[in-house]
């Protein structure tokens, strides 16, 4: 008589990210998911470990042999803001990859143990399959919007797609005496952080370590670049993209005072659409932004529609809600404090902080 057959039971453990095989293995797991993103590669994980201190980790569920459940987090540390487990540190990104007929609780519990193993009294899950149903969670459905296009055939073409207003706008930015560079050496990687520190200075919020855009750069190699415009050979504004699966993501992007008047942020994002298209890609993600806020209506008026995202946070029993959200009622007093602030100020105090912000 024949045994029975018993199907293969499902293992959890932790990845050995520092194990080539492995790191292949879950790439191409990230890249067949459907649900999968630039959060989720290990190259995002080291890099936030490289260039912020906090360290990443990641669950694994396997069955037979086969990975079948994937969450990368990054255990981030602030002594403002306490500590975390973020799914995916840094990122607007992430959360648990499931193949199909896994169940997620086994996972969801597992990264509970981590964080009390690891003294974070909170987790945040940026994605992906979420509890539903689970004790000491709580799901956030309309605080952030994602906005995706698919990029026009040609240039007039991507041109025309504009909204006219928006559109009226990028040919001003045309027509002004600018000029754009794209690359990732050392001079473009000055330029955009010069930019991006005073962009999110004015906007009140701490600039990141300038190691981290360094270790997305070098990390993800073809994958991401800058592009930069200048006028009058001064940089004004920059974006640094990252590139998955035919999108591009305009990731770490801002201007100075003078991009405003001349333009050019909109000049930025149209070159980028052709840039993109002229490298293979097919949509243009915009990333995501507060439901309301600013940066909303901006996308809104290039034509981009909004899709409400989904995110998930966990808070250990007793323990307090964490609230580092920049645009909280809290914390407006300090974000107009931080507007104020010198630059080179800003510049110098703002990497210890924001290394924490996750």
């Amino acid at each position: 008589m024949n045994a029975p057959f018993l199907p293969p039971r499902t293992q959890l453990r932790l990845a050995d990210l520092a194990a080539p095989d492995e790191v292949r293995r879950i790439e191409a797991f990230v890249d067949a998911h459907g649900d999968g993103t630039p959060f989720h590669r290990p190259v995002w994980l080291k890099a936030v470990e490289q260039g912020t201190g906090n360290a990443a980790l990641a669950l694994l569920a396997e069955r037979g042999g086969a990975l079948v459940g994937y969450l990368p987090a990054s255990e981030i540390h602030s002594p403002i803001f306490g500590r975390l487990l973020a799914s995916t540190g840094f990122a607007v990104g992430g959360g648990l990859l499931l193949a199909e007929g896994m169940e997620a609780e086994a996972l969801f519990a597992a990264a509970e143990e981590q964080a009390l193993r690891r003294s974070c009294p909170a987790i945040e899950l940026r994605g992906g399959v979420l509890p539903e149903r689970r004790d000491g969670w709580s799901i956030k459905r309309d605080s952030h919007c994602g906005f995706v296009l698919p990029l026009a055939a040609d240039d007039d073409a991507q041109l025309g797609a504009i909204p006219r207003k928006q559109r009226a706008e990028v040919r001003k930015g045309l027509a002004n005496a600018l000029t754009v560079d794209i690359g990732t050496s050392g001079a473009d990687r000055a330029a955009h952080y010069a930019v991006y520190a005073e962009s999110v200075r004015n906007l009140g919020t701490p600039v990141f370590p300038r190691r981290l855009f360094d270790a997305v750069l070098d990390n993800f190699a073809e994958d991401a670049d800058i592009l930069t415009v200048r006028h009058e050979g001064k940089p004004v504004a920059s974006v640094l993209s990252l590139y998955h699966r035919g999108a591009v993501m305009p990731y770490w992007g801002g201007g100075t005072w003078d991009a405003r008047r001349l333009r050019a942020n909109d000049r930025m994002y149209y070159e980028l659409m052709l840039h993109a298209r002229q490298r293979g890609c097919s949509h243009f993600d915009f990333g995501r932004s507060k439901t309301g806020s600013g940066a909303y209506d901006f996308k809104r008026n290039w034509g981009f529609e909004p899709e409400p995202l989904s995110y998930a946070q966990w808070t250990a029993p007793g323990a307090d809600k964490r609230d580092a959200d920049p645009t909280s009622a809290s914390h407006s007093a300090k974000i107009a404090l931080w507007r104020r602030l010198p630059l080179g100020v800003a510049n110098r105090i703002g990497p210890c902080i924001a290394r924490g912000l996750g």
